[in-house]
């Protein structure tokens, strides 16, 4: 769905009032697009970060189907899975992306594999490569409002994070001139909620991101909204739960900041190595 929330705010030029609006995508998650008050600005890009298992990829699948659904073009690019394995994901939450495949209304791009002979495959994690393909399938969809999700981008600076700010703000720059709202994934450790490779967050338009924890034995997922221009959003944390046949829903997080905090010696640690890393960026 698309929103155009109005009065966003006015001015005056010259006795004349201006009032500016926003157009806003659903991201097709029940809770969350009444916490960014009607959902993504248009054209944004927007950070999805956490660790492993807290609901990232759910997130995406949501935001592409939503999309869909109403009339906008998708393109999924997977780096740490294959194209199969987005398609069984989709068809868990009762998404059907095959049938988005044949309509010619998504194209998913397959980093994993790298199959010559697929012409949605790219070859290798190169940033280049990777603006120069979807810019290719956005043609092949033809015009229109388009959401991309790249999921995710850290695997482009696995083996060099000092690159994550520079490889990051060159995908924005080149892909901001064709019309898309993004979703670009960042996978952070699970033992220090440490990003690999500071960048992205600090170039994204918003920042969304999953924490995991345990509580009395069972693990827990949550989401907050840390980051959105344009947008009075909530700054509450919100607990994510995962349903068979649905996908994500939030619910109010209730509980101390105890329950979620990581131990004093392991936040110290991570405080001094983004330290460190920020020295390294270029």
């Amino acid at each position: 769905m698309i929103k155009i929330c109005f009065p966003v705010f006015s001015h005056i030029v010259m006795g004349e009032v201006f009032i500016t609006v926003i157009v806003r995508f659903s991201t097709g998650v029940k809770g969350l697009d009444e916490i960014l008050e009607g959902g993504i600005p248009k054209g944004f890009l927007v950070a999805v970060t956490g660790e492993p298992g807290t609901g990232k990829t759910i997130l995406c699948l949501h935001f592409i189907n939503e999309g869909i659904k109403t009339g906008d073009k998708g393109i999924y690019v997977t780096t740490e899975e294959s194209r199969e394995s987005i398609l069984n994901q989709a068809k868990q939450f009762n998404m059907d992306f095959d049938k988005y495949l044949e309509e010619g209304n998504l194209i998913i791009i397959d980093a994993l594999m790298g199959r010559r002979e697929d012409e949605w495959s790219l070859k290798s994690l190169d940033p280049e490569e990777l603006v120069q393909l979807v810019i290719k399938a956005k043609k092949k969809l033809g015009y229109g409002n388009a959401r991309l999700v790249i999921d995710s981008m850290s695997a482009f600076w696995l083996d060099k994070p000092a690159t994550a700010r520079k490889y990051s703000y060159f995908v924005k720059k080149v892909l901001s001139k064709w019309n898309f709202t993004i979703l670009m994934v960042s996978q952070y450790a699970i033992t220090t909620s440490d990003a690999f490779g500071f960048g992205l967050e600090h170039i994204a338009d918003g920042i969304i991101r999953f924490r995991r924890f345990i509580r009395e034995g069972k693990l827990k997922r949550c989401l907050i909204v840390e980051k959105m221009r344009q947008t009075p959003h909530s700054l509450n944390m919100y607990e994510v739960l995962i349903e068979e046949g649905k996908g994500l829903t939030l619910k109010p997080l209730k509980g101390r900041k105890e329950d979620i905090a990581l131990p004093k010696s392991v936040t110290n640690k991570i405080i001094k190595a983004k330290e460190e890393k920020e020295k390294e960026i270029p």
